[in-house]
């Protein structure tokens, strides 16, 4: 499905809900068996779910649904970026290229689990998750310039889970030696679409108190958030702070079920992130799943599944203090996951099973 359909459907689509069971109204493909192309941005290294988000782009590209293109951080911690290097090597993908912002450039440094996973040996004194020989990160907005240059036309989707710094950064890039066009006109021609963990949109009566919560994300670079908001010129899709929050990781899975190389890494993580953040629970913590909703909702488009609706079209903005503003629209061109009680267990069933599984 080419950009201009799904555009053509995010200005057409009747007001009210319009469930992905009804029609693939955010399907990314070409065609069924056609692999979404990925970029995930993240602040990965504070919260838990990042890591889980990168695991699920993995055992997709693993089963053709994505080809993973690359990682860009707005987290400068050295070890941060390690750590994904690490995860992309355990998942069989050593060589997808990273961006780490310079520090003077970055909005946060958290180290909250990355250096006590990459610290772990196995009984012969060696690394249980090497960093890959030769890696070598580069500057985000370069490398989210490179990927998109080398890119088709209407082709990429970017995920976005952390703050909106780089691909508001990128916008305001001028044409250089690897494309002569600004950045606002790559995003233009070769981004299809931009799922973006952030914000609290609260659409639905259940969700009503969350309204006016203001979400990390979004708090932690406000003018960048307004700027992806008002400016990105291709379509976007929300997952607000509610659709994760109300999807909680399984601590019965956790403990039980990770036991491949793949999956232990992950409950390494968790183990690490949860003797920090949640040290009486440990790994019977119900962590929320945010991150993984923006991953999930766009790799799994299709008719029946009954995944999530979508919000009526509109414009999104945010307060200067980080508040959420939706304004209903016919012709808008953002829009808002909705997952109602009997979805969220099918989603929260189906991380379980794509995260647990080698």
């Amino acid at each position: 499905m080419r950009f201009a359909l799904i555009l053509s459907l995010l200005i057409a689509a009747p007001l009210g809900l319009a469930r992905a069971a009804e029609g693939d109204l955010l399907d990314v493909r070409d065609s069924q068996d056609a692999p979404v192309k990925i970029i995930f941005d993240t602040d990965i290294g504070g919260d838990i779910d990042d890591a889980f988000a990168l695991a699920l782009i993995h055992r997709f590209a693993d089963q053709g649904y994505c080809e993973f293109l690359g990682v860009t951080m707005t987290n400068d911690t050295p070890a941060a970026g390690r750590f994904v290097a690490a995860e992309n090597a355990v998942y069989g993908r050593p060589d997808i290229p990273i961006g780490i912002p310079q520090k003077e450039k970055a909005k946060r440094s958290t180290d909250s689990y990355p250096t006590a996973t990459l610290a772990q040996k196995n009984e012969d004194g060696s690394f249980e998750y090497p960093v890959p020989e030769g890696y070598k990160p580069e500057e985000p907005v370069a490398l989210l310039r490179r990927l998109l240059a080398s890119a088709e036309d209407d082709s990429i989707v970017i995920v976005q889970v952390g703050f909106s710094t780089n691909l508001a950064a990128l916008l305001d890039s001028p044409g250089d030696s690897v494309s002569p066009m600004t950045g606002k006109e790559l995003a233009a021609r070769k981004v299809r679409l931009v799922s973006v963990m952030g914000g609290a949109f609260a659409l639905e009566s259940s969700a009503e108190p969350y309204r006016t919560h203001k979400e990390w994300n979004i708090i932690g670079d406000v003018p960048a958030a307004q700027k992806l908001a008002r400016e990105w010129p291709s379509p976007i899709v929300y997952s607000g702070y509610e659709v994760g929050d109300r999807i909680k990781m399984s601590p019965v899975n956790l403990k039980r079920d990770y036991r491949s190389r793949k999956a232990k890494f992950l409950r390494d993580a968790f183990a690490h992130w949860a003797e920090k953040n949640a040290p009486k629970e440990g790994l019977n913590h119900r962590r929320p799943t945010w991150d993984l909703t923006s991953v999930f909702f766009v790799l799994r488009p299709e008719d029946g599944r009954g995944y999530y609706a979508l919000s009526e079209p509109g414009a999104v903005d945010f307060s200067d203090d980080g508040v959420t503003l939706f304004t209903p629209t016919e012709r808008g061109t953002r829009r808002a996951f909705i997952v109602d009680e009997l979805a969220r267990a099918r989603v929260g069933e189906a991380f379980v099973n794509l995260c647990s599984e080698p």
